[in-house]
């Protein structure tokens, strides 16, 4: 048995709550976080067929990627499916977890198990996440530098790109004088002391913070640890909405349309003109991405391929690159299959299951 609040810290280390847009409602919607579960369902959409589901199968747990509320709910009378599920979820005591445009947002999400399905290669974020970096300095004694540096990295900063442990030093000298209450690490109580000291700056993602601060101070010698957290403009490069990648060699376009609708299953694909010429590279993304058409045709993506595209959006392609409106489930259908993949790696004696309930809400004929 695990605790709900165990599937959700895991879960939110790898899509944090941080990433979410602001109309959005992630995270933990319906139930105790202290509750033990032994299984759970993975679905795209809660409903009551949803929720009926799992009272057959006696998951208490249903970890979905739509939240089932997106604002504010002042009654409860099952006038519309949303109190309907709710109330049968709370009746039953089943939990319901939503990891939404968060998951979108973050690496080894949502998009980047589409580029994986669709086989493209040498991937980029194609709006990366501002606002999120942060940067820490603090000024350490030289001997004891390497410790905390571990320590600061070890707990999630440092990170660029492909790269990890990255940071910088440079050498000066700290000044202090501690009253009679003080009990310093180095120097006399009532003396003004000097000491040979390292400046060592990182950067990290804002949702790492408290861990961050907490491992500084762990580490650090100081009785007063001397620390600066600045917030940064920068991008966050690996983190954000929609992926562009590369096809592993150039295919004709009608048979990137036909590897479309054979990976995504769709009854219809609704797509611009073509542009007569071969696909190279093809930019993605889950859900409703129109939003997204100038970022993908300034990187250069022969197919955009998302959902939910307004008629009027269309003349936006402009010739510059081919928009495929696969439909927006079927674009985010295999964030059940990433569920499931994510947690029984990190509990791999966890019953995870696929809902058999089809929550699309669009047919086509």
């Amino acid at each position: 048995m695990i605790k709900i609040n165990e599937i959700a810290r895991f879960l939110e280390t790898l899509a944090p709550l941080a990433l979410q847009e602001s109309y959005d409602n992630a995270g933990l919607i319906v139930g105790n976080p202290e509750n033990e579960v032994d299984s759970a369902l993975v679905t795209i959409d809660v409903t009551e067929a949803v929720v009926d589901e799992a009272i057959r199968n006696n998951s208490k747990l249903i970890i979905a990627h739509h939240p089932i509320v997106f604002s504010g709910l002042k009654k409860f009378t099952g006038k519309n499916y949303v109190e309907r599920t709710l109330l049968k979820a709370i009746k039953n005591d089943i939990a319901i977890y939503a990891a939404h445009t968060n998951l979108d947002s973050a690496p080894q999400g949502v998009n980047q198990k589409i580029a994986e399905k669709l086989g493209l290669v040498n991937c980029q974020v194609l709006q990366p996440v501002t606002g999120q970096l942060k940067k820490l300095v603090t000024f350490i004694p030289t001997e004891h530098v390497q410790k905390v540096r571990e320590a600061v990295f070890e707990a999630g900063a440092g990170h660029i790109g492909n790269y990890d442990s990255c940071g910088f030093t440079a050498t000066g000298t700290g000044s202090f004088r501690g009253n009679e209450q003080t009990n310093p690490f180095v120097g006399e109580k009532g003396q003004l002391h000097f000491e040979n000291e390292v400046r060592f700056e990182t950067i990290f993602p804002g949702w790492k913070q408290k861990n961050i601060v907490d491992a500084l101070l762990k580490t650090h010698p100081y009785e007063e640890v001397a620390f600066d957290i600045y917030p940064l403009d920068n991008v966050f490069p690996s983190a954000g909405i929609g992926l562009v990648g590369n096809l592993p060699q150039p295919v004709d376009e009608t048979v990137f349309l036909e590897l479309l609708k054979k990976t995504f299953n769709t009854g219809v694909i609704k797509h611009t003109a073509l542009l007569g010429k071969p696909v190279e590279k093809a930019a993605v993304c889950g859900g409703a991405g129109s939003f997204l058409l100038n970022a993908a045709i300034s990187a250069g993506a022969g197919f955009f391929v998302s959902a939910d595209f307004r008629y009027h959006q269309y003349f936006d392609a402009e010739n510059k690159t081919v928009i495929a409106d696969i439909g927006h489930f079927e674009s985010e259908q295999f964030t059940k299959e990433l569920f499931y993949e994510l947690l029984t790696k990190k509990f791999p004696k966890f019953a995870v299951r696929f809902s058999e309930v089809n929550t699309n809400p669009v047919f086509y004929f």
